[in-house]
């Protein structure tokens, strides 16, 4: 496997975990539609929590959440529609970010709540 996608993966793990701490519970991880990819979603009390996990290396190209274009924006929340209409379900929907930033071996994590809405796209 790449470099690259073990970062990945490495980076989803420690989001996962974190949100599990932090009293979310896990309902979906790489949920797919079409070409779409959610990363997580989750449930906090009557909130479904879409989450996109970003991890770069570096920041020196700029923040790893600036990296999340309105097309994937878009492709989110037609994927979350989905979800929601397959499952039955009728939550509000909050979408976030969390962000990772590994240099040497040193990980630096934000967690973007409510990093952007449906009507963004």
């Amino acid at each position: 496997m790449a470099l690259h996608n073990t970062f990945g993966q490495e980076a989803e793990t420690r989001a996962v975990t974190y949100l599990m701490t932090n009293g979310y519970t896990i309902l979906e991880r790489n949920y797919r539609f079409g070409k779409a990819e959610i990363d997580i979603i989750a449930r906090l009390k009557d909130v479904l929590i879409v989450v996109e996990v970003k991890a770069r290396s570096t920041d020196f190209f700029g923040s790893p959440e600036t990296f999340v274009s309105r097309k994937k924006m878009k492709l989110l929340v037609d994927a979350t529609n989905h979800y929601i209409e397959q499952n039955n379900l009728a939550f509000d929907v909050r979408f976030d970010i969390i962000v990772y930033v590994a240099q040497n071996n040193q990980w630096q994590q934000q967690h973007i709540e409510g990093a952007f809405g449906p009507w963004e796209w």
